[in-house]
């Protein structure tokens, strides 16, 4: 790497043996550089470093000989690698190629000869931020390609996880949508309103999952469940669930023998032996004045009527996947003339209690929530939409976990 040499302003930056103190995420202003020098010449590589001096003040630079050196030393706290690309272990591109599978988020420049500038543009279709040739090079002009680098790589960077976040919520929320149901209902005396809001802000799918489904005797059976974990592999296991949960329901057989199948197919089909999932189902009888209520180490439902109140929340059964042999009791409700019943999964009620508060919102707070929008004279999705948003907003954003809620309406027949 021929340069000319700059006048004297100073003495030659010495390189720091050591790393900088605390994490680094690219320049700031007031912060220091990190610079690495890959040139296999001694006086090449001074020269370089005076020219940082002046044009970089400050800047903490170190040197490596060959791109294998300077690869072990990456990423460390170096912002900027300045490669010269006639080093004895690599040739034509590779080193570009080399440092950047060690470091893909540390800018590089390379510096070519004014023969063969042809090969500082291979450099940047390889990936490189940007090239200089050895003949105008100057303070201004390798401190104006260095800062340029970084600024480019940093921004490289930030699109590339702007796109990589918006391509999971898309492909999420592709998936949400193939899973939801499409509940069966008939009659006019039962509604059903639902609302399912991923945690994270969608980022990851989760694996709630619910269905209803009003048989020709009249009968209305509902379901909400929770596979723990959150992934693809979650919310497949969920949808897989479902699925079965209504094939089962379909065919008429009983809740206990619909319970205990759908444990055996989760003990089939989970991908970690720990996994587990937490249920609630409801059988309504056709003249709407009763309900069975079976909990699975789920969260009771919340009946709404003159008041609301927790139905069943002393009866529940264990966690689905855990125990051989499980056995989950049911409840009997005597619903009033007219009534609802909302059913939710765990994420609604772990949200923070305050957008600075560690405690939790939980079953009582989230009931006194209900209450008042009930009271208010909210119905249907208005009024779960008020309970999720505000839930949210006591929790100072998007919960982190996934939120299903079913509120099922009803009458006497």
């Amino acid at each position: 790497m021929a340069v000319a040499a700059p006048p004297r302003r100073g003495p030659p930056v010495t390189n720091p043996t050591g790393p900088r103190s605390g994490p680094r995420s690219g320049p700031r202003p007031g912060t220091a550089l990190g610079v690495l020098v890959v040139e296999d010449d001694d006086g090449d590589a001074l020269l370089v470093a005076e020219l940082l001096e002046i044009g970089l003040p400050g800047a903490a630079v170190r040197r490596a000989r060959t791109v294998a050196e300077a690869a072990a030393m990456l990423p460390g706290d170096v912002d900027c690698v300045l490669l010269d690309l006639g080093l004895p272990d690599s040739s034509g591109t590779d080193g570009v190629d080399r440092l950047i599978a060690a470091a893909p988020s540390v800018a590089v420049v390379v510096v070519t000869g004014a023969d063969d500038e042809r090969m500082g543009i291979r450099a940047v279709a390889s990936g490189a931020q940007d090239y200089l040739v050895k003949d105008q090079l100057d303070e201004r002009v390798l401190t104006r390609s260095i800062l340029y680098a970084v600024e480019r790589r940093r921004a490289e960077e930030s699109a590339r996880r702007l796109f990589e976040a918006e391509r999971r919520r898309d492909d999420n929320a592709r998936m949400e949508r193939a899973l939801l149901p499409r509940p069966i209902l008939a009659s006019e005396d039962t509604g059903l309103a639902v609302t399912y809001r991923p945690g994270n802000q969608g980022a990851e799918l989760g694996g709630d999952f619910y269905d209803a489904v009003e048989l020709g005797n009249g009968w209305l059976r509902v379901v909400i469940g929770d596979v723990s974990g959150h992934g693809p592999d979650e919310a497949a296991l969920g949808a897989t669930l479902r699925s079965a949960w209504r094939a089962l329901v379909l065919a008429g057989f009983p809740t206990d023998e619909v319970l205990r199948t759908v444990e055996q197919l989760l003990r089939t089909e989970r991908h970690h032996e720990h996994a587990f999932v937490t249920l609630c189902m409801l059988d309504i009888e056709p003249a709407r004045r009763l309900a069975s209520v079976t909990l699975a180490g789920h969260p009771p439902p919340i009946l709404l009527a003159d008041d609301a109140r927790f139905v069943a929340d002393d009866l529940r059964g264990p966690l689905m996947g855990i125990i051989d042999r499980s056995h989950w009791p049911s409840a009997t409700l005597e619903l009033p003339e007219r009534w609802s019943l909302m059913l939710y999964t765990d994420g609604l009620i772990e949200g923070r209690a305050g957008p600075d508060q560690r405690e939790r919102l939980g079953e009582a707070r989230t009931l006194e929530i209900v209450r008042r929008h009930h009271r208010s004279g909210a119905v249907g999705e208005v009024l779960i939409d008020a309970v999720v948003t505000e839930v949210e907003q006591l929790h100072g954003g998007p919960l982190s976990d996934d939120v299903a809620v079913c509120l099922v309406d009803g009458r006497w027949r």
